[in-house]
């Protein structure tokens, strides 16, 4: 089964893969404890920012051109700057401890180093 799938799948190869799917974990594990009126607010912005990054990243990786690639990349980290917000947000208005606000910002931290290197790998290429 390797040969074409492999192809088609160059993000599953990737270190940061693994750390971009516990993040979503992650914030889908955080937000089942939201209030019921935050059904359709911050819990689904939180979600849906963070199947954001992986989706974004799969598809950059299968781009073509080094700009296209770069384009869905960016859109991952903007997606990692709108979780940081709404992490922010969610302990203020007590959702979350000030400790799963630290853990979040540390997954957070990882995955967008991870990213930066990967974009500036890709940017930087011959």
């Amino acid at each position: 089964m390797g040969g074409i799938m492999e192809r088609l799948k160059p993000h599953k190869k990737l270190d940061l893969w693994g750390k971009i799917i516990d993040l979503v974990v992650f914030l889908y594990e955080i937000t089942k404890q939201f209030p019921r009126e935050e059904e359709f607010g911050l819990k689904a912005q939180i979600r849906r920012a963070g199947v954001s990054v992986p989706s974004n990243v799969s598809e950059g990786l299968t781009r073509k051109t080094r700009k296209d690639k770069t384009h869905f990349l960016n859109i991952a980290q903007s997606s990692l700057s709108e979780i940081d917000a709404q992490i922010e947000v969610s302990q203020r208005l007590g959702f979350i401890s000030t400790q799963v606000e630290v853990e979040a910002n540390n997954r957070l931290s990882t995955v967008e180093m991870m990213l930066s290197g990967l974009i500036r790998s890709i940017s930087t290429r011959n």
